[in-house]
């Protein structure tokens, strides 16, 4: 272990990974570097730096890294509709590879040997940010301390944390919330404790940042997004940055009770896991963006992107944000995104948003004089259908004419 001389820790300042940064000193007696990255978890990071410098770290990265989020990482996942398993917006999944990138380029910045992460050894995140690194540093070493030590209870990191003079929040000393809970400017999740029996209603005290549907106002809310190429670049007519949108929307969204989500997922290490997820703002935009679409995509073109979702939405969730197929597909869903400029209202009550227009000026396919059930003036030749539905249903016809010549003679 004598080779590990710095590593670069990515570093919350709670308990876990306070008693990593620790570990880390005294089992491989090398200088930790954190990074904590401010990602919209809507607690202040301040106090990380405070908890890293008692902690005799002398170099510390603190980073708000909430527009490089949203801008490079969640617009482009929603210019592709992206939901894994059909409900799952991907909040924590697109986090991850944001701050593997960070902790390479800390790494090489400082000349560190290794970079270190609190994920646990039976989850996702361990992948997400080993595969991100990875693809960014091929050669990078990787310390993961729950694949590593015996602290495997919360009663054992509590008591590490005493012996060695680590602050401890007075709410996990007590248990805390009876699951585990992780934030950014998409989404918040929850999941462990109380919430791994699957048949167990969380009490509604537990949600942070949208009302219960219930409680929602009585009068709906009216919303307009303005697109340009497939992202929303203004709210209600103010234009603004892409950190801006999500946060505006989350606001709007959570007062309405939008966004909530209790599922059981598979996971990519081949358990299933029960998670529940605050999602307002992407909610709200998913929705928005699919009405969007409708007016300024080809059909196939549509069909095409709804075909590769499930594969992009895998990809993302499983942690190959920087593969190849995942940036070949990119490529493919920017290109798509090039007419998908207008904008989309929609009306927003007791948790669900009912889309109420669309409109593009410059680019919709949406032609009233052909749509139109009334007279179309020879726009559309009605007789023209008689031949292309029989010409649609030739193979039919001649499976069902072989299907009555090989059924027995009464």
């Amino acid at each position: 272990m004598s080779d590990i001389k710095k590593v670069v820790l990515a570093y919350s300042g709670g308990l876990d990974t306070s008693v990593i940064l620790k570990w880390l000193q005294d089992t491989y007696g090398c200088e930790v570097i954190t990074f904590t990255a401010d990602i919209g978890q809507g607690e202040e990071v301040a106090p990380a730096r405070k908890k890293a410098q008692m902690m005799g770290v002398k170099q510390i990265f603190i980073e708000d890294l909430r527009e490089e989020f949203v801008r490079d990482f969640v617009f482009p996942m929603f210019r592709a509709n992206a939901v894994y398993e059909g409900e799952y917006l991907l909040g924590t999944s697109i986090a991850r590879p944001l701050i593997a990138k960070r902790l390479v380029e800390i790494a090489r910045q400082v000349d560190a040997d290794a970079i270190s992460h609190g994920a646990t050894g039976k989850g996702n995140d361990q992948v997400r940010f080993e595969l991100g690194a990875y693809a960014l540093m091929p050669n990078v070493k990787v310390i993961a301390p729950w694949r590593e030590w015996d602290l495997l209870s919360r009663e054992k990191l509590l008591a590490y944390a005493d012996k060695n003079g680590i602050p401890v929040d007075f709410k996990k000393r007590k248990g805390g919330a009876p699951y585990s809970m992780d934030a950014n400017l998409l989404h918040i999740s929850y999941e462990g404790g109380v919430l791994e029996d699957p048949d167990f209603e969380p009490e509604d005290s537990m949600w942070r940042i949208t009302v219960s549907p219930e409680k929602a106002p009585a009068k709906p809310e009216m919303l307009e997004l303005r697109y340009q190429h497939g992202d929303i670049v203004a709210v209600n007519g103010r234009k603004m940055s892409a950190a801006k949108v999500l946060t505006e929307l989350n606001r709007i969204g959570g007062a309405h009770g939008i966004g909530r989500l209790d599922m059981v997922e598979n996971r990519y290490v081949g358990m299933k896991s029960r998670g529940c997820y605050e999602t307002p703002g992407g909610t709200i935009m998913l929705r928005a963006h699919r009405a969007m679409e409708s007016i300024t995509l080809d059909r196939e073109v549509l069909a095409l992107k709804d075909d590769l979702m499930s594969r992009y939405a895998r990809l993302v969730y499983n942690g190959y944000w920087f593969s190849p197929e995942r940036v070949l597909l990119q490529s493919l869903i920017d290109q798509s995104q090039v007419p998908v400029n207008g904008r989309v209202r929609l009306k927003l009550y007791k948790g669900t948003v009912l889309v109420t227009g669309r409109e593009s000026k410059t680019d919709s396919l949406f032609d009233p004089a052909i749509s139109t059930f009334d007279d179309d003036g020879g726009a559309y030749n009605q007789a023209d259908a008689a031949g292309f539905i029989k010409l649609n249903a030739l193979r039919l016809r001649i499976a069902a004419n072989l299907g009555a010549k090989r059924r027995p003679k009464k």
